[in-house]
């Protein structure tokens, strides 16, 4: 077992500062069904609510950093510091339909590299944590991709384009490649935890396009330590400009790699 690291344990305890507030605000969700209007501003609020909690605690530990966040913008920090970069509650439809599947995220990056990561499930509180060159882990165990070599044995998840997110034609190309060659393909709306999962082995590989930095940088550090490969659509880098990524273990990261590219092609 490794010992967390001190800005790991900065942003657990700040997830579990923020964690209490989305349980309770997630249990008064169905209570505000019967209003049109209610839920999505309830919602909002509770997100809000979460990442202010987020940055107080964050700022309080470590002064002089950056912020990249999902609904407060870009902080900028002092020069040389590293910034986090926050989504504080990846997961919003789910929350907003009582749908318990919903997350916090936090990457550290530094020098254009992330350094650190956390994904924390306020239900089940579960903690996905990883430290680049220390591994990923599971509350104190080590997590591993998936072993499985074959696409016809893989498990897949995978985004959804909606509302004008993301490109539903090329998806469909690329869903009607893969659904043939797959166990299974699964959509439970919450891109942090399908890179956490995938991380620890329950699903075997994932596929998004639209994804903001704020919703994978945590995701791409627990996938890469925890032995796992990650690229974009074309086998590169550039998956926070394109916005669109791959995260499997080396064989089926190759196959859904050369799969996905035929679909862009076709």
């Amino acid at each position: 077992m490794a010992a967390q690291s001190a800005i790991i344990t900065v942003m657990e305890r700040a997830c579990r500062k923020a964690g209490p507030r989305l349980r309770r605000d997630f249990n008064e969700v169905s209570q505000l069904q019967v209003s049109k209007k209610g839920p999505a501003d309830f919602v909002s609020q509770a997100d809000k609510a979460s990442e202010e909690a987020l940055v107080d605690a964050l700022k309080f530990a470590r002064p002089g950093w950056g912020f990249l966040l999902e609904e407060g913008g870009e902080i900028a920090g002092e020069p040389g510091f590293p910034r986090f970069i926050i989504d504080p509650l990846d997961g919003t439809s789910n929350f907003l339909h009582g749908i318990p599947h919903f997350a916090i995220s936090i990457g550290v990056e530094h020098e254009g590299a992330i350094q650190a990561g956390i994904v924390y499930q306020p239900l089940t509180d579960e903690s996905f944590w990883a430290e680049r060159g220390r591994g990923a882990w599971l509350q104190d165990r080590r997590m591993r991709v998936s072993a499985r070599r074959n696409l016809d044995e893989a498990l897949l998840a995978t985004g959804i384009p909606y509302r004008g997110h993301g490109d539903q034609q090329q998806f469909e190309s690329i869903l009607q490649q893969i659904i043939p060659e797959v166990a299974g393909v699964r959509r439970f709306g919450a891109a942090s935890l399908d890179m956490a999962w995938v991380a620890a082995g329950r699903f075997d590989g994932f596929w998004e396009q639209g994804l903001s930095y704020w919703d994978i940088a945590a995701g791409i550090l627990l996938v890469r330590e925890a032995g796992g490969f990650v690229s974009d659509f074309r086998g590169g880098e550039r998956f926070v400009e394109r916005r669109e990524l791959i995260a499997a273990n080396d064989q089926l990261h190759s196959k859904l790699h050369k799969t996905i590219s035929t679909a862009i092609r076709s």
